[in-house]
């Protein structure tokens, strides 16, 4: 018995061979589906961010110093001074509906969307005054120029923006390309040159479509920012760095909405430091967003697949030992019990039958839905189970009994993967009733007597009295007595 117990330990060690094998195709069909994802952001458009609007006032200090070259000769040189004022709105309020598509590279289907979104913003800003020059600044002819003010939006993938258009107090103003690296990629519009000490009031009305792959982030740089976003897709995934303030999320779609303060938040600090967009990305790609300054708070939203049928597969994979340990157990059990014989190759068989269930079901559900995908996988090998079994087993009833326990287990493994936040609690729970099971069924198992180990018992010797017949008795004749060595 205990070396058909090492066996059996031995092939489900065997088994996990095939399984990593299996692991591997599925860690390969995730890598193709993350090249598919990549392909479909660069031809359409990336995981976008969104960042704006900020007003900046450009200046320039220019003066002229006095210096000796090599040979002592005294010459004036004329100096300028760059620098910009950067101010963000008072209340900026973005909202949109992301409208939800598919697009398709092969076996693999990618989401995409267009974000009809609308950006308002308000502005008070006071210009700073001409500093009050010391005598010295007057001789050196010292004085500041302020330049034409532009207003900023910075867009993460600017391929995926449609139809902008900005209103500024209502009026609707000229859209210009974006002003490179240190403003982000996106947008700007140029404003008249304010007066040096004059305060800008400023209304701006930003509409626009936006295409993007799986994600969209919003950076809430005004001091008191609103983000309301709705879209028919049922599972969104909030992140960033501030969860919603309310979401509503049911089968017809989700709609979440951000109250964020700029007390709250350090986005404006980053955004000076040169953060201008977070970094985001989707899946299996490398991360898309503004290179310089690193990352910057935001909000995000990512539409969620429910059903990545890879990472279900993979954790389905996990649980495959499980299901041949089982099998084999139950093989174990019929083997000493009904006194079977079951060669190591048949057992061999049985758990490479169920080690295959698990790559059939990646490559079906590649084709189909999960579920079907799953069933159609399912009904194949219990079905090359049952049929084998029965002549292993030598009965019919004993290759459906199993076929039973496999289908109850596929159907506990099904509810394990379609139940992610309950999973590991209904995993922990399938365990401990099998192990009772188990225990219930073998309770009253005399295990010594099966592995033909039992100790025989050596019957105690007669007592005299009873070896009496009666008529020896009645004649008082002496009992019979065991033969003596050598008689």
């Amino acid at each position: 018995m205990w070396l058909k117990m090492l066996m059996v330990l031995g092939m489900t060690l065997a088994i996990l061979i095939p399984l990593l094998m299996i692991g591997g195709v599925i860690d390969e069909r995730q890598t193709y589906r993350a090249q598919a994802v990549a392909r479909i952001a660069r031809s359409y458009a990336g995981a976008q961010a969104f960042s704006g609007p900020a007003l900046v006032v450009p200046y320039e200090d220019s003066w002229v110093e006095t210096e000796k070259d090599l040979d002592g000769t005294v010459k004036r040189v004329q100096r300028r001074e760059q620098g910009r004022w950067t101010f963000f709105p008072n209340k900026l309020d973005v909202e949109g509906e992301i409208v939800p598509k598919v697009r398709k590279l092969g076996l693999h289907q990618v989401r995409v969307y267009e974000w009809k979104g609308k950006a308002k913003a308000d502005f008070a800003a006071t210009i700073p005054a001409d500093p009050v020059l010391s005598a010295d600044q007057v001789e050196s002819g010292r004085r500041r120029v302020i330049g034409r003010p532009w207003l900023s939006y910075a867009f993460a993938d600017v391929r995926g923006l449609r139809n902008p258009k900005l209103r500024l107090d209502g009026a609707e103003t000229t859209i210009e390309d974006g002003l490179g690296a240190r403003d982000g990629g996106g947008i700007h519009a140029r404003l008249a040159v304010p007066a040096p000490g004059s305060s800008l009031r400023l209304q701006t009305d930003l509409d626009f479509a936006l295409g993007g792959t799986e994600s969209l982030a919003l950076v809430p740089l005004g001091k008191n920012n609103r983000f309301a976003l709705s879209s028919t897709w049922p599972h969104p995934n909030y992140g960033g760095s501030f969860p919603p303030h309310s979401d509503d999320i049911g089968d017809q779609g989700f709609r979440a909405e951000w109250q964020v303060s700029s007390v709250a938040t350090n986005a404006q600090r980053q955004y000076l430091a040169g953060s201008i967009l977070p970094t985001v990305a989707v899946a299996g790609d490398d991360e898309i967003g503004n290179e310089p300054g690193g990352d910057i708070n935001a909000v995000q939203v990512t539409l969620k697949d429910p059903v990545n049928v890879y990472s279900q597969a993979d954790r389905a994979t996990k649980y495959g030992l499980l299901f041949v340990l089982l099998t084999f157990v139950g093989f174990f059990m019929f083997e000493l019990m009904k006194q079977l014989r079951i060669h190591p190759i048949q057992y061999g068989l049985v758990g490479l039958a169920l080690a295959i269930f698990f790559l059939l079901l990646v490559s079906l559900s590649e084709h189909f839905a999960f579920g079907l995908a799953y069933l159609a996988a399912s009904v194949a090998c219990i079905g090359l189970l049952v049929f084998y079994l029965s002549a292993v087993l030598r009965s019919l009833v004993r290759a459906l009994g199993f076929g039973a326990m496999l289908t109850t287990l596929y159907g506990a493994l099904y509810g394990l993967l379609i139940s992610e936040d309950n999973a590991l609690v209904l995993g922990a729970g399938l365990l401990f009733l099998i192990l009772a099971v188990l225990m219930m069924v073998t309770r009253k198992v005399d295990w010594y007597q099966l592995g033909g180990s039992a100790p025989k018992r050596v019957p105690d010797p007669p007592k005299a009295e009873a070896l009496r017949t009666p008529v020896a008795q009645a004649a008082g004749a002496p009992p019979d007595l065991p033969p003596q060595r050598g008689e």
